[in-house]
């Protein structure tokens, strides 16, 4: 009989609630007529603009064929246009377009319900730990896409910084 240890699985516990964090946000999210995976593109977009294909796939860390249906849905629902680059015609940049600010605060509220409803009854600093050591997790694994956190970051955060994700 094969045996595995759920309860000390660390991959066990992230995996597991990064799926029902997922699952949340596609049920809130609904409403509005979007996926927590397209959601994703848009926050990315919030974050950086614009952006190109290859490198949103990086960012969200999914391989590139897989964000292409995505992106093509978004593409024919209005959410975004997929340009391609003038100084590079293999790249495709992605943005928003106009449909998105009207629903983009319903959208981020979506996110923040989702949040408040996972972190009931943790104290801030168990939150603090928990993103300094997955932070420290990603490093460990050679993918943190955000790059470097500073060290004084890590011991003492005074807020919001270009090392937070647009869905923390």
């Amino acid at each position: 009989m094969i045996r595995f240890d759920f309860e000390k699985s660390v991959g066990y516990w992230i995996f597991s609630t990064g799926h029902m964090l997922s699952r949340a946000m596609n049920e809130e999210l609904s409403a509005h007529g979007i996926t927590y995976r397209q959601w994703e593109v848009l926050a990315w977009l919030s974050y950086h603009g614009e952006i190109t294909q290859s490198e949103l796939a990086e960012q969200m860390r999914i391989e590139a064929p897989t964000l292409v249906g995505v992106i093509d849905r978004m593409e024919r629902d209005g959410w975004i246009t997929r340009e391609t680059d003038p100084c590079d015609r293999r790249k495709k940049i992605i943005r928003a377009t106009d449909k998105v600010q009207p629903v983009w605060e319903q959208m981020v509220n979506c996110a923040l319900s989702v949040r408040a409803r996972a972190i009931v009854g943790i104290p801030e600093e168990d939150l603090e730990v928990m993103r300094r050591t997955l932070s420290l997790m990603r490093d460990n694994m050679g993918e943190n896409v955000l790059g470097p956190v500073p060290t004084d970051a890590l011991i003492a955060p005074t807020g919001p910084t270009k090392a937070s994700t647009p869905i923390d």
